[in-house]
């Protein structure tokens, strides 16, 4: 198989041809040439107005449905929503059913991708429960690129330190979504004037902080810790899908501090405020909850500093029979695959676009210690093409997961993936 892309602007922080205009021809998955123009005969030609390319986008937070719940959405439907969206890897959270808790299932999912590249996380306690360790040295030689207890945030301060401990003596990474569940029990949205004001029970800022403080206090006492030595130049704490402008605060002094961590936002969250809850659409009913314009302004914020490393998806289908309801009924969780980049590109108001591409390439893969791919002559490809100012209409028809739980059904977004080549 012979792909030529024609006059394609490279956007690739870390490569010499970055903001250069070349074509690219791929013979058998190899980069074979970059040149300013290649006239060679090729079985595919991708080209179009202002077309760019960069390595193969990464989203660092999907929640598969198979095994256990493929009417939800299979792996075909995912992998199918990957490619849509532009990515060539993603990541998946373990808590399917049954859990991903041994070699087994995590040689399995990574065997289901066939054009996108499954990285399995692993559960850190059994069935996710918090209860009972996994064996996590056996997992990550099996495979798991991470080890988390997905959705459900590990509440034992005993079992985070053991887990952190245990983690640091292997080179693998905590990812743990902070939220004080105690504190956000039959909440519904964001715990603020709107909440009142529509007569839902709100779910305060304060059980997301409150976890990030008591997180960022353990791995302090764990570094500091007589005779243990922690490398502090690659993340050991993960803190996936902060929302609120004090959790960029807290992340923002935790790093000043020198602590191992790092953390994303979901692109939605970039996106919607509580006032968007207004007429109980379901879709956009999520965990952790839309928040205040502040918030929002916050979190685009610690992405120019860098206080926030990457952005995801955080991709949970839902069927009809789990949002068509009462929204108090309702389940929580959007699709996010097919609008990841568009809907940041959208919403960005001043980052550049090859900060904002680092965000879903390099800095996921740096989280997880992946390789990075390099657009460069004679190394594999893993290359995403895509329009950065494409405008399209994101229509319930042309959703291809199987699922169609989207706040973006119906807007017009700008930039679009075009081609994912591995």
């Amino acid at each position: 198989m012979k792909i030529l892309i024609r006059s394609a602007k490279i956007i690739a922080k870390n490569s010499d041809l970055n903001g250069q205009v070349k074509d690219i021809f791929v013979e058998e998955g190899i980069i074979r040439h970059i040149d300013e123009q290649i006239n060679l005969e090729a079985d595919e030609i991708i080209e179009g107005k202002n077309i760019c390319v960069s390595i193969g986008w990464f989203d660092l937070r999907v929640h598969p449905k198979e095994p256990g719940y493929e009417h939800k959405e299979s792996f075909e439907s995912m992998e199918a929503a990957a490619l849509a969206g532009g990515f060539s890897e993603i990541a998946l959270l373990p808590n399917t059913k049954p859990v991903v808790q041994t070699r087994e299932s995590v040689k399995y999912l990574q065997r289901a991708g066939e054009k996108v590249k499954f990285h399995p996380m692993a559960a850190v306690t059994l069935k996710c429960e918090g209860k009972d360790f996994t064996e996590m040295i056996d997992l990550h030689e099996a495979g798991a690129v991470a080890f988390t207890d997905g959705e459900h945030p590990i509440q034992n301060p005993d079992i985070l330190l053991k887990t952190l401990q245990y983690l640091s003596q292997f080179g693998g990474v905590l990812i743990n979504r902070p939220e004080e569940t105690n504190l956000t029990h039959f909440g519904q949205m964001h715990d603020g004037m709107m909440s009142t004001f529509l007569g839902m029970k709100g779910m305060p800022q304060m059980a997301e902080e409150i976890m990030l403080m008591r997180d960022l206090k353990l791995l302090e006492y764990l570094i500091n810790t007589p005779f243990t030595e922690i490398p502090t130049d690659k993340s050991l704490l993960h803190f996936a899908g902060i929302s609120s402008a004090e959790s960029v605060n807290l992340i923002r002094m935790g790093k000043d501090m020198g602590l191992p961590i790092t953390c994303d936002v979901s692109a939605h969250q970039l996106c919607f405020t509580e006032n968007d809850l207004v007429d109980f659409n379901t879709n956009f009913k999520v965990n952790p909850p839309f928040r205040t314009q502040e918030d929002v302004e916050a979190l685009w914020k610690g992405l120019e500093d860098g206080t926030i490393d990457a952005i995801v998806s955080d991709h949970n289908p839902q069927d009809e029979e789990a949002k068509k309801l009462e929204f108090d009924m309702a389940e929580f969780g959007v699709i996010g695959l097919e609008t990841l980049f568009a809907a940041a590109n959208t919403y960005n108001e001043s980052m550049d676009l090859a900060d904002l591409i680092e965000k879903i390439t390099v800095n996921p893969r740096k989280i997880l210690r992946l390789p990075i791919p390099k657009i460069k002559e004679g190394v594999k490809a893993n290359l995403t093409v895509f329009s950065e100012d494409e405008e399209w209409i994101y229509r319930e028809k042309k959703i291809v997961s199987n699922s169609k739980n989207s706040p973006f059904i119906g807007k017009t977004l700008r930039g679009k993936a075009i081609s994912v080549i591995v």
